[in-house]
C-alpha cells in the first residue's frame, strides 16, 4: 500500500486545532487528581468532570460505526473502552489515563496546574502531556485512516483513570472485559518520554518502583538543643549512616549489590545510539540552576544510570520543622521518605528484602529505626521488536521529523506496562509520548509540545496501516 506519513499531517493538524486542542483545554482544567492524592476523589466529582468530558467529546467524534463502552466497578475508577471494528485478523490495544499528579509547587507567574495556557507551541498546565493527549490523539489517528480509506486492524481504546495511582483498578476491568479487549497483538502506549523533539522515540524500558518511609527515633521527646547536644546521638546523624549504607554520597551509585542487574547488550547498543544524539542535554532539558553538573561527564553513563540502574531520592519527610519555626531543639525522630527507581529486571520484592536488611542491621548508637514500605511496581522491558515495525517507525520518523526513529529506555515506571507485558507475552510494543526535554510531567510547568504531538497522531496512523498489511 503507498502512502507517505507526511499525507496524513493536513488532517491531524486541522483537527487538533479545531477540535483536540478546545478539549484538552477544558480538561486541565479540572483538578482530577489520582485516587493515591485524593481519597474521596469519588464525593468531589472531578473525576467525574473529566469522564464526562471524554464521552462527550468522544460521541462527537467518534465514527459510527464504533462502540463507546462506559464501565464502571462499584468502589472503582471508571474505565472508558472505545471498540473500533477493523479488517483483517490483527487487534490493536490503544492506551491513555484521565488521571493527574498533584499540583505541585513552584509554577512560574501566569501558569498553574488547573490554568492551561498556550505559549508559543506549548500547552501549559497539569495532565495535557501526561497524558490527557492520548485519547484524543487516538482518536484523530483513527480518524485520518478512515478519511483516506486505508484499513486498520481491529482496535480497541482503553482509557483508565488510575494509572497515576499505579493502575490499581486495571486488572479487575482486562479480568471482567477480557473478551471485548481479545488478544492484541500490537499494544500502543501514548504515556511515555522522548528523548528530543526531532524523532519519534520507542521506550524500550521502564525501571520499577519503590517507595518506603524510615524513621529514626532517639528521644521520648524532644529537649533542648544545648543540653543534649553531644550527649544524644542526633537523629538526622543516624538517618545519614543509614542512606549511606544505600548510597555512595560521592557518586550517588547504589551499595546493594541485590538491586543492580545485568544490562542486556541490545539495551547497550541503544543507549550508545541514544547517547550520540542527545550528548549533554540530557542535563538541559531538567531545567538544572546555573553551573550545576550531571552525575558524570559521559553522555552513556548518564542513560545508563537513568534508564538500567538503582537510585534513591528523598521525596518526603515528617519531625523537621519549618525554618521559620524551628527552635533549639533536638527533635525525637527523623522520618523520611524514599523513591527507590529499580532496573527493568529487579523485582520489588527483592529490592524490599535487601534494602529492609541494610537499614535494620545494627542500629547506629542503638537508635530504633522502623521501616515501612509502601506503594511499587516491576520494571518493564519490551520484547525485541518485529522487522516491520522497526521499518514502520523509521519510516514515520524520517516523513514527519526528518531523522530516523530512536530507541531508549525511561527512568521512570507505567506499572500498567508491566500487567499489559503479562497479559498479552505475544504482543508487540510501541510506547511512546511526548514527555520531551522541559515537558517536567508531576512537576511545576508541564507543557505539551503542540508540533510534536501533532507529528506523533500522524506515526501512529502510519504505524496502524503498516500494522495491517504485516497482520
Amino acid at each position: 500500500m503507498n502512502h507517505s506519513p507526511a499525507a496524513f499531517t493536513t488532517f491531524t493538524e486541522t483537527f487538533w486545532d479545531q477540535a483536540i486542542l478546545p478539549a484538552l483545554t477544558e480538561y486541565i482544567a479540572i483538578p482530577n487528581v489520582s485516587v493515591d492524592f485524593d481519597p474521596d476523589w469519588e464525593v468531589h466529582g472531578h473525576m467525574e468532570r473529566a469522564r464526562q468530558l471524554a464521552l462527550d467529546w468522544l460521541e462527537a467524534h467518534a465514527e459510527p460505526d464504533w462502540r463507546i463502552h462506559d464501565l464502571k466497578q462499584p468502589g472503582k475508577t471508571p474505565l472508558l473502552l472505545v471498540e473500533i471494528p477493523g479488517r483483517g485478523e490483527g487487534n490493536v490495544l490503544l492506551y491513555g489515563h484521565l488521571d493527574k499528579q498533584p499540583e505541585m509547587e513552584g509554577w512560574r507567574e501566569g501558569l498553574g496546574p488547573w490554568q492551561p495556557v498556550i505559549e508559543g507551541d506549548k500547552l501549559y498546565g497539569r495532565g495535557g502531556a501526561d497524558d490527557g493527549y492520548a485519547l484524543f490523539a487516538s482518536v484523530a489517528a483513527l480518524k485520518v485512516l478512515r478519511q483516506r480509506n486505508i484499513p486498520h486492524a481491529r482496535v480497541v481504546m482503553l482509557i483508565e483513570f488510575s494509572e497515576e495511582s499505579g493502575s490499581p483498578d486495571l486488572p479487575a476491568y482486562l479480568d471482567s472485559c477480557a473478551d471485548l479487549i481479545g488478544t492484541p497483538d500490537l499494544v500502543i502506549a501514548l504515556d511515555s518520554g522522548t528523548g528530543d523533539y526531532d524523532r519519534l522515540w520507542s521506550t524500550t524500558s521502564l525501571r520499577g518502583m519503590q517507595t518506603l518511609t524510615v524513621t529514626v527515633r532517639t528521644l521520648e521527646e524532644a529537649t533542648h538543643s544545648g543540653i543534649a547536644s553531644g550527649i544524644v546521638p542526633e537523629s538526622m546523624t543516624v538517618m545519614r549512616q543509614l542512606l549511606d549504607r544505600l548510597e555512595d554520597p560521592a557518586t550517588g551509585r547504589f551499595k546493594l549489590d541485590a538491586l543492580h542487574a545485568e544490562i542486556p547488550d541490545i539495551r547497550m547498543e541503544q543507549a550508545r545510539s541514544a547517547a550520540d544524539i542527545l550528548g549533554k542535554a540530557q542535563l538541559a532539558g531538567l531545567n538544572p540552576l546555573p553551573g550545576l553538573k550531571p552525575l558524570n561527564d559521559d553522555p552513556l553513563e548518564l542513560i545508563l544510570n537513568n534508564t538500567w540502574r538503582p537510585t534513591l531520592c528523598v521525596v518526603g519527610q515528617d519531625g523537621l520543622p519549618p525554618v521559620r519555626q524551628a527552635g533549639n531543639v533536638m527533635r525525637a525522630y527523623t522520618t523520611l521518605k524514599l523513591s527507590l527507581r529499580l532496573p527493568p529486571t529487579v523485582p520489588c520484592q527483592a529490592a524490599r528484602t535487601a534494602v529492609e536488611k541494610a537499614l535494620l542491621a545494627d542500629p547506629p548508637y542503638g537508635a530504633q529505626i522502623s521501616v515501612h514500605f509502601d506503594q511499587g511496581g516491576d520494571g518493564w522491558e519490551a520484547p525485541a521488536p518485529a522487522d516491520w515495525l522497526l521499518k514502520a517507525s523509521d519510516e514515520a520518523s524520517h516523513a514527519l521529523y526528518g531523522n530516523p526513529a530512536a530507541y531508549l529506555g525511561l527512568g521512570a515506571s507505567i506499572p500498567f506496562m508491566n500487567l499489559l507485558g503479562r497479559n498479552f507475552p505475544e504482543a508487540q510494543f510501541l510506547i511512546t509520548g511526548v514527555l520531551g526535554p522541559g515537558s517536567n510531567a508531576h512537576g511545576p510547568n508541564e507543557f505539551l509540545h503542540i508540533p510534536y504531538a501533532k507529528k506523533l497522531t500522524a506515526c501512529v496512523a502510519h504505524i496502524l496501516a503498516r500494522h495491517f498489511e504485516h497482520a
